[in-house]
């Protein structure tokens, strides 16, 4: 390849090979440019880190032999970066003095921060509310003839803190971003100036008298809307979010109608001077059958339960058929089975609760942040549950961070709001902790008893608390597994919260599985355990999912690496470089203070502390309230840390074996970080690569799969499909769902088992779902030069064949021409003729097709069309349409330069 000069991957790293000299960026710059260089200590120490980096990249090449260029050939050394700059005028900036600026000018500014100022804010907020603090000192600020400014995050929080701010009247005006360093000069307005210009922090000019206030900084990621006693209900999808596993060329797939086949790609064909995209499916024998894009979603991948490669079909055979017909029978068994396991629950009558009154609107209202639509529409669904006679027994899945904790404070607040009581049942005791803080702070000002009973409180809080806990003074109870002990007693107990059960042993679970039978049930999870995850879907246990980020989340980038000294030295550098703190999981409580001691050795300027699940109980309280405060920058830690900590300031994370840890765990592990605005690391740290057992590498590749924001049902239907779904099916069932595959086996399953319920209650059967098949003359598609991407074109089609209304269409419309520009011709007509499909479907016509001068709408026996509109259209056309004895309607196409797709919609439209 170098020979011929071709590009290959690395080629980067070869560089001087390929080019006689080689530029930097310094080369481009004009002489006149000032360069500034921020905190140039920091810069300099960034400096050494790479270079040690660099060596140590270079040391490991040459020990494995494997090609490289001397680190000087490829990368500018530090002495010629300090050459390159001084070439240029440079402004430094120092946070205190330095011995650099003896032959420099120097400025020295007065600049305080405002941290005294954000610990006023929240120490008065209990009492005060949100903004009093703030307004008071800006009062005193203008009175006193200082200059203030406020940067906001947006137009919208501009306009909203302004309408805040005047009913505290507080003189402002309203300035257009960005902020000029000329509009602080001269003598002060008396008015607070708001801009729509992000800021991070805020600072003040002590000499020039003036205050720049950052909104984030004060208030965080808060509402600042403006209250209102009925606030507009968002209306969200009701779907759980889909997924669209993108097939590879070499894929077994499942063809509804078809069976067992290899996926070869998309393949563009022309048929009749038509071009349309088809699915290419190869089955036994060679035979190929191509799939219109608009019937994808008949095609899924294959997943079995073992690794053992299925059966391939033969195309028009009968063993799909046979195999089909063998499942359902299966299917109906094991449905009836797990009806039975929840029959008393659906036979008993549930407690029905109070309809939300005024005071759990302020309790609303009191929520700092903005509901997501996903967090609106789990607690909208938990109240429903509550308020209707039928048990609660509900799973809310959701992502770290995305506010299950909010779900289960309104549910709580709800039933002892009715006078019952309410146990939140937790798997650490660091997290019974920190939720114990989280309700308390939501309920104050709420005449609601919050109490904590774990291993931190002594023998006689505890038997203060059980005693208060009989009698009904205690309202809510936040505890570990101590609260399934026998010891104690409620008065009345109406709703039982369990976060993370997956964390509970099977003894714990089958005391939990007592109490369904008795009170209400909430479950919390990010990744919730197969079993539990496949109830849900299947209709018996009800599922609400949280998909929605909060608003400025981003997701956390994850890295796999081989144990290496110098990658957890970097990480903890670069997250003290900005600030933040570092957690570092090693789960070996024998050699966890070894570790702690090599991380001081990498990094002394970190202040490193170590916390462990058989630390004294104050001890471990201490500690964690210290890294808390920010007083520590490195927690060495166990898996004590993997539920519920909040530390917005903690955006790396180190995983040390990540390799001995379960899916569910890992996934816990890393949302400890990455629960602010800041970018967040994961670093999963492995002694080799290879050496790593299949399941390992299937873990870890699920966990990178899945970094994307919402990941956490996606990564629990990867772990349902990599460990299977426990006792709940059975071996017996292993075969049925080798034969099929998981995602058709767990489809039949679920309609199998709403069929069964619906018989039960004497509903009337469901109306049968069609696929309907459109053949129409023309081109409906997307161009390889639209979307170059193979994989993701295939994403996009999944996309489309999923649309199920008007809106749906539009948005996604929208989404494409934002990523790929003007959607082509051919898009459109796809675009249309799913909107026609749509309608189909809800018509029961299972076919559309086009002739030589007509078309062609083929009805099923349970059309909802009533024969008396048909035979309407009939008369109305003068005997131009025809409606044929096998339930076809054929209408001409009398002019050609008309779409057959406005014909279709405006007949569809006449028989709707």
């Amino acid at each position: 390849m170098l020979d011929r000069r071709q590009r290959f991957p690395g080629m980067d790293f070869l560089l001087p090979l390929f080019y006689p000299s080689l530029s930097t960026p310094f080369d481009y710059l004009a002489a006149n440019t000032l360069v500034l260089e921020v905190d140039p200590v920091e810069i300099g120490r960034s400096i050494r880190l790479i270079w040690e980096r660099i060596d140590a990249n270079f040391a490991e090449a040459l020990a494995t032999k494997t090609p490289a260029l001397a680190p000087e050939a490829l990368f500018l050394p530090a002495a010629g970066l300090t050459q390159a700059l001084t070439r240029h005028t440079r402004l430094r900036l120092y946070d205190i003095p330095d011995a650099d600026l003896a032959d420099s000018a120097t400025v020295e500014l007065a600049i305080q921060d405002h941290m005294l100022l954000k610990q006023e804010i929240t120490l008065a907020r209990p009492q005060q509310g949100l903004l009093a603090p703030l307004a008071d000192r800006v009062s005193a600020w203008l009175t006193a003839g200082d200059r203030v400014v406020m940067a906001c995050r947006s137009p919208r929080h501009v306009r909203h803190l302004a309408e805040l701010l005047e009913q505290h009247r507080i003189p402002l005006a309203v300035r257009p971003a960005p902020l000029k360093p000329e509009e602080l000069r001269g003598p002060a307005v008396a008015e607070l100036l708001l801009y729509d210009q992000p800021l991070a922090e805020g600072f003040e000019l002590i000499a020039e008298r003036c205050h720049i206030l950052s909104e984030s900084e004060l208030f965080g990621e808060k509402r600042l809307g403006l209250k209102k006693s009925s606030r507009p209900r968002l209306q969200p999808p009701d779907q759980p979010p889909m997924r669209f596993d993108e097939l590879n060329s070499g894929d077994i797939v499942v063809h509804r109608e078809h069976g067992l086949g290899v996926y070869q790609g998309l393949v563009t064909l022309e048929l009749q001077g038509i071009t349309n995209d088809f699915l290419q499916i190869t089955y036994l024998g060679e035979d190929k059958l191509y799939v219109p894009v608009d019937r994808i979603n008949t095609v899924g991948k294959y997943q079995g339960l073992t690794d053992k490669q299925p059966k391939i079909d033969r195309l028009g055979g009968s063993s799909w058929a046979l195999a089909k017909k063998k499942v359902k029978e299966a299917v109906w068994q094991v449905a009836q089975e797990l009806l039975e396991l929840y029959a008393k629950r659906e036979l008993r009558q549930g407690r029905a609760f109070s309809p939300p009154a005024e005071m759990f609107r302020e309790l609303e209202e009191s929520f700092p942040f903005e509901e997501t639509p996903g967090q609106h529409k789990a607690i909208q669904e938990v109240l429903d549950d509550l308020i209707s006679e039928k048990p609660t027994d509900r799973l809310v899945c959701g992502d770290v961070g995305y506010g299950k904790t909010e779900v289960a404070v309104r549910a709580a607040f709800k039933v002892v709001e009715d006078g019952l009581q309410v146990a939140v049942l937790v798997p650490t005791t660091v997290l019974a902790e920190q939720h114990a803080a989280t309700f308390r702070e939501r309920l104050q000002g709420f005449p609601v008893q919050v109490e904590s009973i774990n291993r931190f409180r002594s023998p006689a809080e505890q038997r203060r608390i059980l005693q208060e806990l009989a009698n009904g003074t205690i309202d809510i109870i936040i505890g570990t597994h101590r609260l399934l002990s026998k010891d104690i007693a409620f008065k009345k107990l109406g709703l039982l919260v369990v976060d993370e059960e997956h964390r509970f042993g099977v003894t714990h679970k089958e005391k939990i599985k007592k109490l369904r039978n008795e009170v209400d049930i909430l479950t919390l999870s990010a990744t919730p355990i197969p079993r539990t995850l496949q109830m849900s879907l299947l209709g018996i246990r009800d599922l609400s999912v949280i998909s929605t980020p909060p608003e400025h989340r981003r997701k956390i980038l994850t890295f796999v690496a081989r144990y290496d000294d110098l990658v957890i030295k970097e990480a903890i550098i670069r997250e003290l470089q900005r600030g933040g703190q570092t957690f570092l999981v090693h789960n070996r409580v024998q050699t966890i203070y070894r570790m702690a001691e090599r991380v001081t050795e990498l990094v002394p300027d970190a202040r490193v502390a170590v916390a462990h699940g058989q630390m004294p109980g104050k001890a471990l309280e201490e500690i964690m309230v210290r890294f808390v405060k920010k007083e520590l920058d490195v927690l060495v830690c166990t898996t004590i840390i993997e539920s519920g900590l909040d530390i917005t300031n903690a955006n790396t994370i180190i995983i040390n074996r990540a390799d001995r840890l379960g899916l569910a765990e890992i996934y816990q592990l890393r949302g400890r970080v990455g629960r602010s605005s800041e970018q967040s690391y994961a670093y999963l740290l492995v002694p080799s690569m290879d050496d790593l057992s299949k399941d390992a590498k299937d873990r870890l590749r699920a966990l990178m799969d899945c970094s994307d924001l919402g990941g956490g049902f996606k990564l629990a239907l990867s772990d349902l499909q990599i460990r299977g779904g426990g006792n709940l099916l059975g071996v017996s069932q292993s075969g049925h769902i080798t034969a099929v595959g998981y995602e058709l086996y767990l489809d039949l399953l679920q309609k199998t088992v709403m069929d069964l319920k619906r018989r039960a209650a004497n509903a009337e059967a469901e109306r049968e779902e069609i696929e309907p098949e459109i053949n129409l003359r023309l081109s409906a598609f997307i161009p390889a030069g639209y979307i170059n991407d193979s994989g993701q074109r295939y994403i996009a089609y999944r996309k489309i064949a999923a649309l199920a209304t008007d809106k749906e269409i539009a948005d996604l419309q929208d989404e494409l021409r934002d990523r790929y520009g003007a959607l082509p011709a051919e898009t459109l007509n796809l675009f249309e003729i799913m909107a026609v499909k749509m309608t189909l479907k809800r018509l029961l016509i299972t076919r559309l097709e086009q002739g030589k001068e007509t078309l062609v709408f083929s009805f099923h026996a349970q059309t909802p069309v009533s024969p008396q509109r048909i035979l309407e259209l009939l008369q109305k056309s003068r005997e131009t349409m025809r409606f044929t004895p096998d339930a076809r309607l054929v209408v001409p196409l009398r002019h050609p330069a008309i779409s057959p797709l406005t014909v279709a919609r405006d007949l569809l439209a006449a028989l709707a």
